[in-house]
């Protein structure tokens, strides 16, 4: 049992080091996943971005997802084509409903990220962090989301999943680091001492403070190469 996210996100951090993995970015998947990423990307000394996802959901049946759109430059929208197929949905009601979700991927993007756009990933390790996974879904949509975005790896960061859910997405993923695989997984609440709900002003603050920490770093960083040497 971990005692919060932040606690979470540093455990996650120190396994994650020992990878030595090649121009990390962090990818949180909000709200629940920013502050652990947020302890991530400061022990990696690495930026940290968002990945957002928007399920489309089934006429009638909207907790049964048809598709997902994820927020990029431009979106990606990964189909459930077994789903689809049940629904005998056609192309036009396809468009339809992903229309229709396109509204809360934008606000969200804008509450949390403002005009700024996500950071590339192109040829650089991306690292995709949540506080958890249960069926891995919202996972494994971002995965292969972010696989047409051209990295060098994908790797999956979290500290809790089901065994047959870390199975799934290793066919997925190119790495995934998990540091609790219970046999009877419950809900993700029962592995944290302090598992309370994020608002997006909270996932706003996280993002400010890993930005100026990253900042800060940077700069020290500059200044220590810009002394002169000792001869």
């Amino acid at each position: 049992m971990f005692r919060d996210r932040q606690e979470a996100g540093q455990k996650l951090g120190v396994e994650l080091e020992k990878l030595r993995l090649r121009q990390p970015i962090i990818l949180a998947l909000p709200r629940g996943g920013v502050p652990v990423a947020a302890e991530v990307a400061q022990a990696l000394k690495a930026p940290l971005d968002l990945i957002i996802v928007r399920k489309v959901g089934a006429p009638g049946n909207p907790e049964l997802a048809v598709a997902a759109i994820v927020d990029g430059d431009p979106p990606d929208v990964v189909l459930n084509r077994e789903i689809i197929e049940a629904y005998s949905l056609d192309d036009d009601e396809l468009r339809v409903l992903i229309a229709n979700e396109r509204p809360e991927l934008q606000r969200r993007r804008l509450a949390y990220r403002g005009n700024c756009p996500p950071l590339s990933i192109a040829g650089k390790t991306a690292i995709i962090v949540d506080d958890g996974v249960a069926t891995g879904t919202t996972m494994k949509v971002a995965i292969r989301a972010l696989k047409r975005r051209s990295p060098l790896k994908l790797v999956v960061a979290i500290p809790v999943a089901p065994p047959d859910t870390l199975a799934d997405l290793a066919n997925e993923a190119d790495c995934i680091v998990c540091l609790s695989q219970p046999a009877h997984f419950q809900a993700l609440a029962y592995h944290y001492r302090s598992f309370p709900q994020l608002t997006d002003e909270e996932v706003k603050d996280a993002l400010a403070e890993a930005a100026q920490r990253r900042s800060a770093v940077q700069l020290r960083v500059g200044r220590n190469a810009a002394k002169p040497r000792a001869v």
